[in-house]
């Protein structure tokens, strides 16, 4: 979907509405999709996964971010992607406890994403959302290989540290722990890269942070300035 996603949001302005992007997947067919239907289900599939809408501060940042910083997008997009898809979340346990170099096995995704949805969906639905899943954490560069595929150590950025920690904020997450929440961890940041990468995010204007004795104080106004965030 990182193809697909970078195609809509080159295709319509940062006052894009909900309905503008759809029209921009449906009637314009930014994605080159072959026939209607297609093109419709591209576009329910893409506003489920990141919204489309810039009503919603998730997309908002997302957009916001993806045009500052190119390195960042799939990232950026997996981060949007895990907090909007439950069975991606679900998944993420899984290949975040491989080390990298260590080899990804589907087995594991799948018992986690069993236990996620405890019996609602049929074995065969569960292998489709094996590959999808399986395909979001390649793009995002977590996995390489192509027959075999190992666990890859991804190199996070200012913008991504500074959405990471959004989500962090907004899921409970408070002083010190935003930086080491599974938010964070999932970017493969230690605390010490975290910290170095926010207060880089803070001299590019995307947040302001201040520590002081393990005190950790993190306002996002400057990340959105036209949302309801600290």
């Amino acid at each position: 979907m990182l193809a697909e996603l970078s195609a809509v949001l080159a295709s319509a302005s940062a006052s894009a509405t909900r309905a503008d992007y759809a029209s921009a997947v449906i009637d314009g067919n930014c994605l080159d999709k072959p026939t209607a239907s297609t093109r419709r289900l591209s576009n329910q599939r893409l506003g489920e996964l990141y919204s489309l809408d810039a009503a919603i501060p998730l997309f908002r940042l997302l957009r916001r971010l993806w045009f500052a910083n190119e390195k960042a997008r799939p990232l950026l997009a997996l981060l949007v992607a895990i907090a909007r898809d439950p069975l991606l979340a679900a998944s993420a346990p899984a290949v975040m406890h491989l080390r990298p170099g260590e080899e990804y096995r589907k087995d594991p995704v799948k018992e986690s994403i069993r236990q996620a949805v405890q019996g609602r969906l049929s074995e065969a639905t569960l292998e489709k959302v094996v590959r999808n899943v399986s395909s979001s954490w390649a793009q995002s560069g977590h996995l390489e290989g192509r027959t075999f595929k190992r666990r890859a150590r991804v190199t996070p950025t200012p913008g991504a540290i500074a959405f990471a920690l959004y989500l962090g904020w907004i899921s409970g997450f408070r002083g010190e722990e935003l930086l080491d929440s599974p938010w964070t961890r999932v970017l493969d940041s230690s605390v010490t890269q975290t910290t170095e990468l926010a207060l880089a995010a803070k001299r590019i204007g995307l947040l302001d942070i201040r520590i002081a004795d393990r005190v950790v104080e993190i306002s996002f106004r400057r990340l959105d300035p036209s949302g309801n965030v600290e």
